[in-house]
């Protein structure tokens, strides 16, 4: 047989390079979407090829949308079809805004690749599952954000856009349940990644520091990646349209 198909957008660094690898470990084929290819999607597939898995790396931009028919026929090409799609690719707000500063250009940008352009593409990638029988165990996961449901008035369109990726989850879920897809979401907690980086993370180290973190440390790429990886893989096969927190209990009401 041949190894299951999995699409990972924004694939080229962090969370979406993280989990790319572990679905690799798993044993699936992996392709990758991102903006730009270069030394580290370079590097990807060079890490990706040295786990045994064939490997498609692909240039897009999530919020043109007419781009998403054309890189979904190369991965078809290039690997088969998707049996796992992880919706990763998003942008932060930057430069951090107050909510009554924040611009409607600023806003837009964020809420079409986060949103918009994450909807679409899920749509396009499922009207391709439905149209063909599969016995394999298929599935869609968004990666979403504890700022699902955590206010931070300095990201106001992020909070907007992964709150919204939350009630389009469970709408997909709804849609492709009938038709045995399981849809889910991750909700990361404070990862280490080149877009955490890039705001300052004194606040954050004080969270982890002071215990708000309960288990009081910063999360890895590989932390997201093994449960994408295990939800890919079809080991909670009863589970779908629910956020799964991974976040070292972040999250957890605290009195």
């Amino acid at each position: 047989m041949t190894r299951p198909v999995a699409l990972v957008t924004g694939a080229r660094q962090g969370l979406g390079r993280g989990i790319a690898l572990a679905l690799a470990d798993r044993g699936f084929d992996v392709a990758g979407l991102d903006l730009l290819a270069d030394e580290k999607s370079e590097s990807l597939l060079e890490a990706l090829a040295a786990k045994g898995a064939k490997a498609h790396f692909g240039v897009m931009d999530l919020a043109d949308l007419s781009a998403h028919a054309p890189a979904l026929e190369a991965v078809e090409a290039a690997l088969g079809p998707v049996d796992a799609l992880v919706n990763n690719a998003g942008i932060a707000a930057r430069p951090l805004t107050d909510l009554l500063e924040i611009a409607p250009e600023a806003f837009d940008r964020n809420l079409s690749i986060n949103l918009r352009g994450t909807f679409f593409l899920t749509q396009a990638v499922a009207k391709r599952m439905l149209a063909r029988d599969s016995t394999r165990y298929r599935s869609i996961t968004f990666i979403a954000s504890i700022a699902a449901t955590h206010v931070s008035t300095d990201r106001s369109p992020y909070c907007v856009s992964k709150a919204g990726l939350s009630m389009v989850t469970q709408l997909y879920a709804d849609r492709l349940g009938p038709a045995g897809i399981a849809v889910h979401e991750i909700r990361p907690g404070f990862i280490r990644t080149e877009m955490t980086g890039s705001a300052p993370t004194g606040k954050i180290d004080a969270y982890v520091e002071s215990g708000a973190v309960a288990m009081k440390r910063w999360g890895e790429t590989a932390d997201i990646g093994r449960v994408a990886a295990t939800l890919a893989a079809g080991d909670l096969p009863y589970v779908t349209g629910q956020p799964i927190y991974v976040d070292g209990g972040y999250h957890i009401p605290t009195a």
